[in-house]
């Protein structure tokens, strides 16, 4: 079938939701709103309100501020999840970094034998030089002019510049078993919990970076869940494993190792009561949410 839609304006474009059934008392407002976010985009956030997705008819007193508030809940709630995952993404490369020059030398990447033969060396190596010719970073070009060999920076230098999914590989691509727990032991995970959550991470930070929907959203890749700390596994919703409430509860249970103290648990249920009309069912939050063990402040500790 030939695509036949023809382009709209932003006033044909309040029309039709208003005949679909939404209440637009503002159109000034909408005309804004409308003019900066594509129709299409927002679209995405309306969809939950509509009663017909086949007519695309609104349910019975959906306002366009609805959306609206939807829409800027998710972004906050983007912005809320990257601040986790930097957090996390930074912890993640000083262990991996600190644990290998320790165990294999300062230039431990550079040996294929500390990797896996599945691991695609060749690529993700290429990867790092494409990454280190492009930097601009003083202690690239320190290296450059004070070492001759070997020709690339030592392994807590190199790390700075690889992205989240190329240290997720690194991380996953260890031939040792315990190379890897190791690291996700500083955790208190397994390390099978730990590579697949980075993985998992990888495609919750791209969905944030290119300001993708979040927070209904089902991730293409599952995150394994941990059976161990039993506090941790009892804090997660099993019924439904791959929304964003699991992914929340992990990056709660990292800030708590990595950063004690921290008030991002605080910011979550304030994002949350600040924009009630959110459906949290949608994202996975099981009724009493707040009384499982990782939000209640009970301290996880492995084995327990």
């Amino acid at each position: 079938m030939r695509f036949s839609k023809p382009a709209t304006t932003v006033d044909q474009q309040i029309d039709l939701l208003v005949e679909r059934g939404m209440r637009v008392p503002d159109r000034d407002y909408a005309h804004h709103y409308l003019t900066h976010l594509n129709y299409y985009r927002l679209g995405a956030y309306w969809l939950s309100f509509e009663s017909d997705h086949h007519t695309h008819t609104f349910s019975s007193g959906t306002h366009f501020d609805d959306v609206v508030s939807l829409y800027v809940f998710d972004r906050e709630l983007r912005l809320l999840v990257m601040d986790a995952i930097e957090r996390l993404e930074v912890s993640i490369r000083t262990q991996w970094a600190y644990h290998l020059a320790y165990e294999h030398g300062p230039h431990a990447y550079l040996d294929q034998s500390v990797f896996k033969s599945s691991f695609n060396y060749a690529r993700c190596i290429s990867h790092v030089e494409e990454e280190l010719g492009r930097s601009k970073e003083v202690f690239v070009s320190h290296y450059r002019e004070k070492y001759t060999e070997p020709q690339l920076p030592p392994i807590w230098a190199v790390v700075e510049v690889m992205s989240l999914g190329q240290l997720s590989k690194w991380v996953s691509g260890l031939t040792r078993g315990k190379d890897r727990q190791a690291i996700a032991a500083i955790y208190e995970i397994d390390e099978v919990v730990l590579t697949s959550f980075l993985h998992h991470l990888t495609i919750v930070r791209n969905i944030c970076a290119h300001h993708g929907r979040l927070w209904n959203r089902r991730v293409g890749f599952q995150a394994r869940i941990p059976k161990k700390p039993k506090l941790l596994n009892q804090s997660l919703n099993l019924q439904q494993p791959k929304q964003l409430y699991n992914t929340l509860v992990l990056l709660q249970h990292f800030m708590n190792v990595i950063s004690p103290g921290h008030h991002w648990q605080a910011r979550l249920v304030e994002l949350l009561k600040k924009h009630s009309i959110v459906n949290i069912e949608a994202m996975g939050f099981p009724k009493g949410w707040q009384d499982r063990p990782i939000w209640a402040g009970i301290r996880i500790i492995k084995g327990r």
